[in-house]
């Protein structure tokens, strides 16, 4: 499992034009989900990001986590952090889940990071979504279990 995660000060995802979701400051999630991956990938990922210290402290960088400071996180499902690129010119995702086994970890982890307090937003499993982010710092992090 491998999250792209980015500080946002203002993010929303839209599905066929139309708002689905928005968070304000907070974290931007990616999630791709790789054949194989279990709940302890999630359990594992969620710890980390919820208390990675990305947020600021009065004038101190990078002192206070998610958690801490009670911040929202929009996720979004991304198979195509597992596209692989060594051959040819087009991306082959033989890596990523296929639906039936990755949207019910998908959805797994949005109730667990939910279940640690996090106000969870969320895209549309599976389909087309224009996400838009305003990326603070900038800030992105990469994290793989």
């Amino acid at each position: 499992m491998k999250v792209v995660i980015q500080k946002s000060g203002q993010a929303k995802v839209k599905i066929n034009g139309k708002t689905h979701s928005e968070i304000e400051e907070g974290l931007v999630i990616l999630l791709g989900i790789k054949t194989g991956d279990t709940e302890k990938d999630i359990d594992y990922l969620v710890e980390k990001i919820i208390n990675l210290r990305l947020f600021e402290e009065g004038e101190k960088h990078f002192e206070k986590s998610l958690l801490e400071k009670n911040k929202q996180a929009l996720v979004i499902s991304q198979f195509t952090l597992y596209g692989d690129c060594k051959k040819g010119r087009r991306p082959d995702f033989v890596l990523s889940a296929r639906s039936e086994e990755a949207k019910p970890l998908y959805e797994k982890f949005l109730e667990k990071l939910s279940e640690k307090g996090i106000e969870v937003k969320s895209g549309i499993f599976g389909a087309m979504m224009d996400v838009h982010l305003i990326n603070k710092g900038p800030i992105t992090i990469i994290l793989e279990s």
